[in-house]
């Protein structure tokens, strides 16, 4: 980095943006396979958040791809860096005071473990969307599991190119059973009970 770059301190914090939002700013790193259900969960998450007054962002894969990183392809490398920008971008959504939900499949260990080491300890939290290959593939609405199958799809997690299941996720999701409903259910109350979000009286 040019030694002439020097980082500005603002007078407006994050501490200060937390009181006036009534939340705490976290990024929730949601992975999975493909069809696992993590941009689904994610735009339901942020919908229920949205309801309750938060200040939310998904970064969703695929809307990511056509802007911010159109010009990186499904290599290892490419997928490294596509989850580097994202994590880096992340970074400043929390410093904004913003809770970020980030859906991508981002089936390197290492890679996720390098975006959570630019967060302060807490404030990235793995939420590991779990279902089985065959699951994944049975729900295919993309049809890309199809074209991965016939070759079409080059580098395709869980077919060609491996997925590294989180070691000690957060927030684990089992999607195989469970509706949409409850699994945001079970998202709330795990930000309710670590104090991101204020507990709701019924």
């Amino acid at each position: 980095m040019d030694d002439n770059i020097v980082w500005h301190q603002a007078t407006v914090t994050r501490d200060r943006r937390e009181k006036m939002n009534l939340h705490r700013a976290k990024l929730l790193w949601f992975t999975g396979l493909s069809g696992s259900g993590k941009s689904t969960l994610a735009h339901a998450l942020e919908e229920r958040l949205h309801q309750r007054g938060c200040r939310t962002y998904v970064f969703d894969g695929d809307n990511v791809r056509h802007g911010l990183c159109n010009d990186l392809g499904f290599s290892i490398e490419d997928r490294t860096e596509n989850i580097r920008r994202i994590g880096e971008m992340s970074k400043l959504f929390v410093d904004a005071g913003v809770i970020a939900l980030t859906a991508f499949i981002s089936p390197i260990r290492e890679d996720r473990n390098k975006a959570r080491e630019l967060f302060a300890e807490g404030d990235f939290i793995e939420v590991y969307i779990r279902a089985s290959i065959e699951t994944c593939e049975s729900r295919d609405v993309k049809g890309l599991y199809k074209k991965a199958r016939e070759g079409v799809i080059k580098n395709f997690t869980g077919i060609s190119s491996p997925y590294e299941e989180p070691e000690n996720p957060e927030i684990v999701v089992d999607t195989e059973n469970r509706e949409v409903d409850e699994c945001v259910d079970s998202l709330l109350a795990a930000l309710e009970q670590q104090g991101v979000i204020p507990n709701v009286v019924v």
